[in-house]
């Protein structure tokens, strides 16, 4: 029976995390690789910890407590944690399990030193490191000195910081259980990490190694500044010599300390070029042997490396299959859509399915590959040309991997790059009549997709699907709809560059676009307005819309008085615009209709902010804003040499800016349209394989892609484990912070804005709607969780068509992702609202609450003492 106490080393391998911990089943693996030295030792198993847990009851009471508080409730955490971890030190370890571990000790040397570590059955996973999160022991010498600390290990489970850990990342206490590894101590020349790929560049060809003199753990506590090598192919292509002044040393007689390091030895390297490249050699051979890039510990002893721990490095953002070794760029497509949350299985393939071009999955999010585009000149002006005026950063970062000798292949013009990525030249008539026979197009094909997808169920249903897929590709590829939408993006250009170049005006395009007709999504958020001024009048359902939490709320507002027209407004709003929500694009996201609580935390700041007739004294004030800047400008061009010609040229542009930029933003309410009604149908068939015994719950399906779900409806049978690896895998991709631009090297390429007309201490954003605005910044993840007041500006992270309605409210805009011509900016202008977009972390950087000034003209913004 003792024996499943206690495993030798090589006895274990990294499938047996349940009973060595994920440390020990690390280090079990790597005592199998051929050519990787791992220090003897063994596993004190988690059925000995079982076993001493039993040995108190009062734990179990204890561990219900610790479930049920608040992980920002430090001070209960940190008392009842101590009370644990004294209760576990306190349990005498039982005889049988003494004589297991003691045994274990006599076949590798009883008096010599070792190293006591925990390891805990819910670290070094794929989506979570648990790095630092439970204590190790070194130098430890004699068998009662080693059974305390084996002790001490198993309370470590239950330090603060450990406990916090789990209870943030939802993990229950009592799933996680702790084995101990108890391992011969080395006693280096010199130590360190080794990570096989650049942890901050996520660069997977390029390796860095930390070195330090003595042990490691004078780097890992930040004792010392390491020595930084980076390896590439073999060579040490980058290295920073530290002045290492102190060390940690082992004590004969158990223990460690801290020693001077001899002045003459301070500026020696830890290790020479040649060590480093041998110790990569190792590295590369760990990483293949777990499949995955790793960050190891390691020890340098007589000219040989021993490995003391490895564990996947999780922070790195994965790369795009394409199963071939060429070089590709890739850009992110969530930067362009203001979308760059994880999506799920079903809302990736939808995407992928509904696109224009080929998109690659990693990570929860899509990248388009440019390598072809980039590869050629032509089209590669053509592709920076657009993506500089969308976002500076994307082109930054693009000229970046560019720069790099032959990262990039060279093609001649002529290849298959497909054109330049510009879309149809607009060469159409300055027509509002263009605009209105897109819209009847539109919304005629979206009328025929709800009447006839009515009868599909099955398999039937997914034939249909594919077909409706290739008329939503069509109605988006429509060419007077590319000419439409190119035509107000380049009359806004033209407008910009030649109005600063003849009147030394910056942005002018942004007054002159003031309240333009026929946007969609900006008479969405004045439509609102409207919707509180029905509900404005009456109290009583005001006070009932404060309490509101169940989604059948509009039923139960006719009991009210007042309540029938306030119902009748609200489902008049969600008719035209319950197809959106946050993060539209992912067709599983639930949209306004599906949970319209969503919309009154809005509704009610509306209430409580405006006066009646809000919306449309808006729109007016807007118009008249554009209408005078007209003549000023005009007046103003007339004035100049050649003046006539010049105003002439500009009152063209300036008529065709305000017949086309309100339809910039039709085409994506078409597609939100169209996968709303995808969406039903989908729904509905997961509700009869519910039914069928095929699926546990409805929102299963979100974890299949559209051709397994496909594959489902046909064969009315789900793999659940398939289902069960998405959700977790999803959950972890929330952690990740998808780049702009990667590269299949694994290299995340994030930009820069090169500028020098920046005040000290600004943070550095895009001007895309223009004035400056001073007030109370208030930093909102959630629509959901807005609290607005007159004069406030919104900082978030990025903003869809959904955030509109927040848009009438505030005074301006800050987000940390966006371009020129993303919804966030079209909408800031329609508003008049001075915004600056792509501001890298300024919902970090920025705290709620904090009063900022916003310079929309001229792109940063200024955070006020």
């Amino acid at each position: 029976m003792t024996e499943r106490y206690v495993l030798d080393l090589q006895e274990v391998d990294e499938t047996q995390v349940s009973v060595v911990g994920g440390k020990g089943a690390h280090l079990g693996g790597l005592s199998r690789i051929e050519g990787i030295r791992v220090p003897a030792g063994f596993c004190v198993t988690t059925d000995a910890f079982r076993r001493i847990m039993a040995e108190a009851p009062s734990l179990d009471d204890r561990l219900d407590q610790l479930s049920r508080l608040n992980p920002d409730d430090r001070e209960a955490i940190r008392t009842l944690s101590a009370q644990i971890r004294r209760t576990i030190e306190g349990i005498a370890i039982p005889d049988d399990l003494t004589a297991a571990i003691t045994r274990a000790l006599a076949r590798l040397g009883e008096q010599a030193a070792y190293a006591v570590r925990s390891s805990a059955t819910a670290e070094d996973l794929p989506t979570a490191s648990f790095a630092g999160q439970q204590d190790t022991y070194l130098n430890v010498v004699g068998p009662t000195a080693i059974l305390q600390h084996v002790s001490r290990c198993w309370a470590s489970l239950f330090t603060e910081r450990a406990v916090t850990y789990r209870q943030r990342n939802g993990i229950d206490h009592r799933t996680v259980h702790m084995a101990v590894v108890v391992q011969r101590m080395v006693f280096p020349h010199a130590s360190g990490i080794l990570f096989t790929a650049d942890p901050v560049t996520g660069n997977r060809k390029v390796a860095t190694v930390d070195a330090g003199f003595g042990l490691g753990e004078a780097l890992v506590s930040g004792l010392v500044n390491p020595d930084v090598f980076k390896v590439r192919h073999g060579e040490v292509v980058a290295k920073a010599i530290a002045a290492k002044q102190r060390a940690v040393h082992a004590l004969p007689t158990g223990g460690t300390q801290e020693v001077a390091i001899d002045s003459r030895r301070q500026e020696q390297p830890a290790l020479t070029d040649a060590q480093v490249v041998r110790l990569v050699q190792l590295g590369r051979r760990i990483e293949a042997h777990f499949g995955r890039p790793q960050d190891i510990e390691w020890c340098l002893v007589d000219d040989g490396f021993q490995i003391v721990q490895s564990r996947p490095i999780t922070t790195l953002f994965p790369v795009p299959e394409t199963g071939d070794q060429e070089n590709h760029v890739y850009v992110s497509v969530g930067h362009q859509q203001m979308m760059t949350d994880p999506m799920k299985p079903l809302g990736l393939s939808m995407w992928q399915l509904t696109a224009m071009v080929p998109m690659h999955a990693a990570g929860g999010r899509l990248f388009v590959d440019v390598t072809r585009r980039l590869a050629a000149p032509a089209s590669r002006a053509g592709l920076l040309d657009v993506m500089g005026r969308g976002d500076p950063l994307v082109r930054d970062a693009l000229e970046t991997v560019l720069d790099r000798d032959d990262f990039v292949p060279s093609l001649p013009d002529a290849g298959p790059g497909g054109p330049p990525t510009g879309g149809a030249s607009a060469t159409i008539e300055t027509d509002p009549a263009i605009v209105t026979e897109l819209i009847e197009r539109s919304q005629v094909s979206i009328a025929a997709l709800e009447r006839d997808i009515r009868t599909k169920t099955g398999p039937a249903l997914f034939e249909f699907l594919l077909e409706a897929f290739e008329e939503h590709k069509r109605v988006l590829s429509d060419p007077l709809s590319m000419q439409a939408i190119m035509a107000g993006m380049e009359a806004t250009w033209w407008l910009n560059d030649t109005l600063q170049e003849w009147l030394g005006e910056k942005n002018a395009a942004d007054t002159l676009t003031l309240s333009a007709p026929d946007n969609v999504t900006s008479e969405m958020g004045l439509a609102l307005l409207d919707v509180a001024d029905v509900i404005r009048p009456h109290s009583e359902v005001v006070a009932f819309l404060q309490g509101v939490e169940d989604e059948g709320f509009l039923d139960e507002l006719a009991k009210l008085a007042g309540g029938t027209e306030a119902r009748d407004a609200m489902e008049a709003y969600l008719d035209r615009y319950g197809m959106r929500c946050v993060g539209e694009i992912d067709i599983t996201r639930p949209r306004w209709r599906e949970r319209p609580t969503t919309l009154v935390p809005v509704l009610l700041d509306n209430v409580r902010n405006f006066e009646p007739g809000a919306a449309e004294r808006r729109f007016e004030q807007g118009r008249q804003k554009a209408q005078q800047k007209e003549q000023d400008v005009l007046s103003r061009l007339r004035a100049l040499p050649d003046g006539d010609r010049k105003a002439g040229e500009a009152k063209r542009m300036i008529d065709r800016v305000r017949t086309f930029i309100g339809y910039r933003e039709y085409p994506k309410y078409g597609i939100v349209s169209r996968y709303f009604v995808y969406k039903r149908a989908l729904l509905e068939e997961a509700e009869r394989l519910v039914q069928a015994g095929v699926l546990p719950e409805k929102e299963d399906i979100f974890y299949l892609t559209f051709q397994e779900l496909h594959d489902v409806a046909r064969s009315n049978e789900a793999d659940d484990r398939l289902i069960q690896q998405r959700k977790d895998a999803f959950g972890s991709y929330h952690a990740l912070t998808p780049p702009r631009v990667l590269t299949s090297d694994g290299e995340a390429v994030t930009g820069a804005y090169r500028r020098d007309d920046v005040p000290a201490g600004a943070l550095i954003g895009l001007p895309v709607s223009a004035g400056t605005i001073e007030g109370r910044a208030r930093v909102i993840l959630d629509i959901a969780e807005a609290d607005l007041e007159a004069g406030d500006i919104l900082v978030t992270t990025f903003t869809d068509p959904s955030w509109s309605p927040l848009f009438v409210a505030v005074a301006g805009l800050v987000t940390e992702v966006g371009g020129l011509m993303t919804h966030g900016a079209v909408i800031a202008r329609e508003y008049g609202l001075p915004a600056v977009v792509g501001v890298e972390r300024a919902t970090r950087l920025i705290r709620d609450g904090q009063r900022i000034r916003v310079h929309g003209t001229d792109g940063y913004v200024e955070i006020l003492p």
